[in-house]
Order: structure tokens, then sequence, then C-alpha cells
């Protein structure tokens, strides 16, 4: 059972990656939570905190297409080693500017934004550098499982040591932590032996390769469903990150201990729901998980806007961590596993913006939302959405699985993966 469930770290290269990004993850977390509390320290504002997630989200959206095209022109390897280096060097500039006291707001939302431009270049980047570190697609699913549980580990781990030190000695040494762990990553990196990818030969212009992977992506409905659930899904139910520390310390009436734990308790549903992906031996009949997720995601944000009892809550917040996180690693998966070699970069681009990229849209109007009719309710309209949402996908299921088994099944042979007609 465990040499299923971790069998892409068979790979050395992944092996490393695992390790790496994990320790480097835990850091992220613990400067995402330091983030939220110090903003809501500083303003008491819910929509500052719409604004503050915007600003570092925003970039995902306007940069992501540009990102595709570098990912699939550009050695993804050094790629990432540079951005990963920029992200460190962020963290750094946050801890002097804390230990200095000079912070303010508008010094969040600058380096905030910076970072979502870095993120925005290396988020594709690294997602379509999973085929590069594993080889063979048949193990492409089991590695994005993997590549989910880290990062729902460092989501369990990461936000109970951010309330703990913020709670004994404040929010400057969440984002020092932050800055040493991206060496972890970095040195990891360095030290993988990566088979060199075949670059383009003639590069045609820029907007020709744009113009090439929105007409690959809107041209092929599994894909072209696939991102509108998504976008769907970021836009109106992921706020509800962003409105947790008004959930903690206003509606549960508890402190920065309370903030991670309910951080903490998404990151424990998540993580029983990438084993569960990971123990899975093949990509055949993801279809029917990602609608039922997607309803599992959204029933539970119903139910956690009502709730007004820590216990509950808590095991709500579970329920949601596992849901959305069944849903993306499923989406991720049937992704990587029809897109075209030659694609992957700008389709993986696109579906980092309908994550990442819608995101910061619903942050805003999250935060209006909360600020005018209260948290409750705008957790509950995200819910409603995410449940329409999930019954549309699910109408055109038969459509899609049509289309897709055929390619799941030549994979799960051995068979090599024949391009579509283009």
């Amino acid at each position: 059972m465990l040499g299923v469930t971790f069998r892409a770290l068979g790979y050395r290269n992944f092996r490393l990656f695992f390790i790496g990004q994990g320790i480097s993850l835990v850091g992220t977390w613990v400067q995402q939570i330091a983030m939220g509390w110090l903003v809501y320290r500083l303003t008491h504002s819910a929509f500052i905190l719409g604004i503050v997630a915007f600003a570092s989200q925003i970039p995902t959206f306007l940069l992501g297409p540009l990102a595709g095209v570098a990912s699939d022109r550009l050695n993804r390897h050094r790629l990432i080693i540079t951005t990963q280096t920029l992200a460190m060097v962020q963290a750094f500039i946050m801890t002097g500017l804390m230990l200095t006291g000079a912070i303010r707001v508008w010094h969040i939302i600058a380096l905030g934004t910076a970072l979502g431009c870095i993120n925005a270049m290396d988020t594709p980047a690294r997602q379509a550098f999973i085929i590069d570190m594993v080889e063979k697609k048949e193990t492409l699913g089991n590695a994005i499982a993997l590549n989910s549980m880290m990062f729902n580990l460092a989501r369990l781990i990461g936000p109970s040591i951010a309330g703990i030190i913020i709670s004994l000695t404040g929010e400057t040494w969440c984002f020092f932590l932050n800055g040493i762990s991206f060496l972890a990553v970095i040195l990891c990196l360095l030290a993988m032996k990566i088979r060199r990818r075949e670059l383009p030969a003639k590069r045609q212009h820029i907007l020709k390769d744009l113009k090439e992977g929105f007409d690959y992506a809107f041209g092929f409905a599994p894909i072209k469903f696939i991102l509108f659930l998504i976008s769907v899904l970021s836009l109106t139910g992921m706020s509800y990150v962003v409105l947790m520390p008004v959930y903690a310390k206003d509606i549960l009436g508890g402190g920065p201990r309370t903030f991670g734990f309910l951080m903490a308790s998404v990151g424990i549903g998540a993580v029983i729901g990438t084993v569960y992906l990971a123990s899975r031996k093949h990509v055949l009949r993801l279809g029917p998980l990602i609608p039922f997720s997607s309803f599992l995601f959204g029933a539970g944000l119903f139910a956690f806007a009502f709730s007004r009892n820590l216990t509950a809550s808590l095991v709500i917040l579970g329920i949601i961590g596992f849901g959305f996180m069944v849903q993306m690693a499923s989406c991720n998966t049937v992704i990587q596993t029809i897109v075209d070699d030659d694609k992957r970069g700008r389709v993986m681009s696109l579906y980092t913006m309908a994550f990442l990229g819608m995101a910061p849209v619903g942050s805003l109007l999250a935060g209006m939302i909360a600020s005018r009719w209260g948290a409750a309710n705008a957790v509950a309209m995200g819910g409603i959405f995410s449940i329409a949402v999930a019954a549309v996908f699910a109408s055109q299921l038969e459509n899609l699985r049509k289309i897709v088994n055929p390619i799941y099944e030549n994979i799960h042979k051995g068979g090599a993966h024949e391009k579509r007609d283009q």
C-alpha cells in the first residue's frame, strides 16, 4: 500500500523536490498567517485584508499567459531557482522592516505585489516541471497528489507554528523563518540532475504563442470545462481564507492560536484528500470525483458560514479542505495527463490563472461584502456558487468522459499519448 501511495518518490529528482519544497512551504504558510494577522492587527478592517490579498494575487492573473510562454520556451529548472531566490529576498526585506519598526500597510501591499509577480512566473513553471522530474505519465497522477500532500502538510504545520510564534514574540520572526526556509528548496533544486528538455528550435512571435495556447485550451472541451470550474470556485469560494482572521477573532472570540487551529484543520482535511488520491493506482475514473468534491466544498462553506462553535468549525473546515483538495488535485491530474507536452507550460499557466488568478478578485469582493453584510454572508454566498458550478460540471460529465477515457486507457496500458488533431 505504501509503495503504491509514495511511488513517485522513487525518482531522485522528485524526492529532492518533495523534501526541499516541503520545508520551504512550511515557511510560506508561516509568513502567510503572520501577514494576515499583522494586517488585521494594524487595521481591524476586513476590507483591507481583501485589498492585501488582491495585491498579492492579481499578478498571477495579469502575468499568467506570459509566464506560460516563458515556461515552454525557457529552462524550467533554472527559472524556478531564480524565482525561489527572489522570494527569499522578499521575506528578508519584510523581516528588516519589522525589526526596524518601519512597517506600514503600504509596505505590505507593495511587497505582496512583488511576491505575486514572482509567484506568477514560478507557479506554472513548477506545475509543468513535475513531468520533467518523474518522466513517465503513468506516475504523473501520483506525483501531483504527493505534491498536493506536501503543500497541505505544510498548511497543517505552518499555521500552528505561526500561531505559537506570534503569541510568544509577534510576527517578525515568522518572516525571518520563511526567508531561511527557502534555502532548503534552492539547495535541493541545485542538487538535481535534470535531463535536458528539447526547447523550440525556432521561436514564433510571443503573441502567436499566446494565441496558440488559448486556442488549444479553450478548443478542447475537457480542459475548457475544468478551467471554468476552477475559475468559479476560486472567485467565489476561496475567499473564506482571507476572512479567517475575522472568524478567529470576532466570531469565535479567539486569538492567533485559534487562527492557526482553523487553518490547520483545513490542512488536515486536505492531507486526507491527497493521501486518498495518491493511493489510487491509476488516473481512471477521476471524473466523477470532480463534481462530487466541488459540491462537498460548497456545502462545507455554507455550513461553516453559520457555525459559532469552535469544535464544529474545525470539523467543517476539515471537510472543506478535503473537498477542495480532491477537486483541485483531480483537475490538475486530468489536465496534465491529456495536454500536449509542447503546450504544457501555457495550459498550466491558464490553470494557475484560474486557480490563483481569480482569487484576488474574489478576495476583494469578499472583503467588500463582509464589510457591508458580515463575513458569514460572504462565505455563505461562496458556498452557494460553488454548489451551483458543481452541478453545471456534473451535467457535462458524460460527454467529457467519452473524450478523456481513451487517453487514460492508452496511458494506463503504457501506450504513447497520441496528440489530438489541432
